[in-house]
């Protein structure tokens, strides 16, 4: 069951085509407004409901979207909270809209960071904006790029080095070597042959793809 998230982030308009496609619509406090925005309801606002217009609450309330509060002292993000919720539902593909480009860096970093979260193995987890993609890929594992030919691809190390990293269709190919935790060997990589992709062994990359319509 593929299901969307959307967290209070800076949704991109030419993502609203996606909510038609998901069986479940999950708006993280604030991002209901977002989903209002595209003249759709979600299907289940969660969070504390600090940033939300109340206004906006009753009416998709009145309108059939079912509401989870939780307090503000709590220990997960609304994002967090959404995406939980969403696995508990049963989906097995969930795209996370609004995780990035917010008015708060710590919360597109936590929401970067929730990729890796190993409660989520086995779910193909992502966080979509205008063209960007963010996955996240961890030891023994292997990923099938999204992209065509002259899309960008960044593979960056979580917490520690990752290891045996291998890639097939990218133009700077690597062959069972080890990118550095902090260091910035794979940024900017580029698609040549699709479907690209990238293996590792040991330790958790974050991959990005910009495709190249999106520009830079």
């Amino acid at each position: 069951m593929k299901a969307i998230v959307v967290a209070g982030g800076d949704a991109a308009p030419e993502d609203a085509g996606m909510l038609t496609g998901a069986r479940m619509v999950i708006a993280a406090d604030s991002g209901a407004g977002w989903v209002a925005s595209c003249g759709a309801v979600p299907d289940i606002v969660i969070g504390d409901m600090d940033s939300i217009d109340p206004e906006l609450l009753q009416r998709l309330t009145e309108e059939g979207a079912a509401v989870e509060a939780h307090p503000a002292e709590k220990d997960a993000s609304d994002a967090e909270l959404a995406v939980g919720r969403a696995v508990a539902a049963g989906a097995d593909e969930i795209v996370i809209l609004g995780g990035l480009r917010g008015e708060r860096l710590d919360h597109e970093l936590a929401n970067l960071l929730l990729l890796a979260d190993a409660r989520w193995q086995g779910t193909d987890l992502r966080i979509e904006r205008a063209g960007t993609t963010v996955r996240c890929l961890k030891a023994r594992g292997r990923i099938e790029l999204t992209g065509g030919a002259g899309d960008l691809v960044t593979l960056l190390p979580l917490g520690v080095d990752a290891e045996g990293v291998r890639t097939q269709g990218l133009r700077y190919a690597l062959d069972d070597e080890t990118l550095t935790a902090g260091g910035t060997r794979g940024l900017s990589n580029e698609v040549v042959e699709p479907p690209a992709s990238v293996s590792l062994e040991g330790g958790t990359l974050l991959i990005i793809e910009t495709r190249k319509e999106s520009g830079s």
